[in-house]
């Protein structure tokens, strides 16, 4: 079941000419969510070819950077002639500028814009086999971060064993995969347990925003598959990450090391450092625990395939 990430925007709050402002597209399974939606998401979408059928939007915060794109898709959608309605879910207290930003130039979108507002640990959104809970994050507004959680997989099937033990090929194996046991002819009873491995863990991805480091982002998911963090800033502006309250590369690398994140996308970048970005990497290489290939700044346009945990 594949799970593909886009990163629609990789700048911080100025774009420069090869970023632009915040935005991140996934597809599971033929759902679409975007994260997001800095001045010109639109573009970028028809850009990286991701489509526009997107059901949900999840915005951190109402800075423009990250909202300023949200007008214009919609009335994209709208020429489009979209019927399907379209979720938006944002902080608790921002409804009202969500709301004000797409009725800005008096034209109300032809299909249902649906707003709620969401808190830390809320589940923003829940579909048949994940769900978007939102966290708290520590930025100069009211903002959250949103983590995409998988539920556990069945586990895998043993039908060697289920062979040994008698149970024909046939309905009896499905039936025992899901959990229910079953009588054989003879009058034997084969439970799940003794043909079902453990469970096996689905996969996640946890996005958050602006931010200062937070212990939140670090509780939301175990073990995420990735980690895409605030880091704005490399070590020479320090002080100027916590005043403005986001995060350098390497603090963005002790959260990920402390979450048990497998890799980490290093976003949001500060424009002055337009076309150079091996400091951060560098930085956050220097403290991140697993593979040093796994930390990475993307590029506008880059996709990501999760894999499920195991998989080789």
């Amino acid at each position: 079941m594949p799970l593909r990430v886009t990163f629609l925007g990789t700048a911080g709050a100025i774009p420069t000419t090869d970023r632009n402002p915040s935005s991140v597209f996934v597809a599971r399974e033929g759902e679409e969510l975007l994260f997001d939606a800095g001045e010109g998401t639109q573009r970028q979408m028809m850009r990286f070819g991701t489509g526009f059928s997107v059901s949900q939007l999840f915005v951190t915060h109402c800075h423009g950077d990250h909202v300023l794109g949200i007008p214009g898709l919609l009335q994209t959608m709208a020429f489009n002639d979209r019927e399907e309605p379209l979720a938006i879910h944002t902080p608790h207290g921002t409804r009202g500028q969500i709301k004000g930003l797409i009725n800005a130039l008096g034209n109300r979108p032809s299909f249902p814009v649906r707003i709620s507002e969401v808190g830390d640990g809320d589940v923003a959104y829940r579909a048949d086999e994940y769900e978007v809970r939102a966290f708290g994050t520590d930025h100069d507004t009211r903002s959250v971060g949103y983590a995409l959680l998988e539920d556990d997989r069945k586990g895998r099937f043993d039908r060697e064993r289920a062979e040994e033990l008698g149970v024909p090929v046939g309905p009896k194996f499905s039936r025992l995969h899901e959990g229910e046991s079953v009588e054989l002819e003879d009058g034997t009873v084969v439970d799940p347990e003794q043909v079902v491995g453990d469970s096996r863990p689905g996969r996640s991805i946890v996005y958050t925003g602006d931010t200062r480091p937070t212990e939140a982002t670090i509780e939301v998911a175990d073990d995420p598959d990735l980690l895409i963090h605030d880091a704005t800033f490399a070590d020479d502006r320090a002080d100027r990450a916590a005043e403005t309250a986001h995060a350098t590369a390497r603090q963005a690398a002790e959260i990920a090391n402390r979450a048990g994140a497998d890799r980490l996308a290093l976003l949001h970048l500060s424009s002055r450092y337009a076309g150079y970005t091996a400091d951060h990497e560098e930085q956050a290489r220097e403290v991140f625990a697993g593979d040093s290939d796994a930390v990475f700044v993307p590029d506008d346009g880059d996709r990501l395939e999760i894999s499920y945990p195991g998989s080789e």
